[in-house]
């Protein structure tokens, strides 16, 4: 575990040049991360499902004087791998190239005992939450290795809380995808692409109210408060910890 360094704050230009992929950037940490990169240069590709959204967030983002960013619609939950190279084919001839992805998008069919979980919102929750990071990032590889210093940021969740009771298939996904980073980090560890993680706190965000109904999520902080983290991996300044998981429980 990695934390960010005392008094750390993204400098205005400090992704200008690269391209960044927001996936799942509708979210709520997917649209601060966003808004986040693009104040500080980046040229960003919002992804995600739902188009009138991400116009929303398109306008968002050139009110605040940033490059206009792209909108590629897809929906994880069908996404096969031919649209995965659809994407890639699409970011190379469009934008020329690609320095970042951030893995934002979560699908989570609320707690529930396995014994009860519905075959087909397991394959679903698996979809959206560990094959379709796989395959994007498979398909966007080639891409990467072309930047100078690319990054892939994989949103973690906390295994002290996820690997228990009523977690399902949203547990399951979440703990083989730091497996996935894990070894991804080691076979990219020499090369241009580096690989690492960010845990977030508890959010304000629709997940965290589907698991626990019951308590005052607006208690909870805005997933921008953690925006930072995530411009920080995709910086220069991110390779000194490549291969880690960014800790940013303490932060709020």
């Amino acid at each position: 575990m990695a934390t960010l360094p005392a008094g750390w704050t993204p400098a205005a230009a400090g992704l200008k040049g690269r391209t960044i992929l927001i996936v799942g950037a509708t979210g709520g940490l997917g649209r601060a991360s966003a808004l986040a990169c693009a104040e500080a240069g980046a040229s960003i590709v919002l992804l995600g499902r739902k188009v009138p959204a991400l116009e929303k967030l398109y306008d968002e983002i050139e009110a605040l004087g940033a490059a206009a960013p792209a909108i590629y619609p897809l929906n994880l939950e069908g996404a096969t791998p031919a649209d995965y190279q659809d994407l890639a084919a699409t970011l190379e001839r469009e934008c020329g190239g690609l320095d970042g992805i951030v893995h934002a998008a979560a699908h989570f069919a609320g707690l529930q005992p396995l014994r009860e979980f519905k075959p087909e919102e397991w394959m679903r929750v698996l979809q959206v939450n560990l094959n379709g990071p796989f395959l994007m990032t498979q398909a966007l590889l080639p891409l990467l290795q072309q930047s100078p210093d690319a990054s892939i940021v994989f949103v973690e969740d906390d295994p002290a809380r996820i690997r228990k009771s009523f977690w399902g298939a949203y547990g399951v996904a979440k703990a083989a995808m730091s497996g996935l980073a894990a070894i991804l980090h080691d076979e990219t560890e020499n090369s241009r692409v580096r690989v690492a993680s960010m845990l977030p706190p508890p959010m304000r965000s629709a997940l965290r109210r589907m698991a626990y109904f019951g308590e005052n999520t607006l208690e909870r902080p805005e997933p921008a408060s953690f925006a930072a983290g995530v411009v920080y991996l995709l910086s220069s300044e991110g390779i000194a910890i490549r291969g880690q998981t960014l800790d940013l429980r303490n932060m709020h």
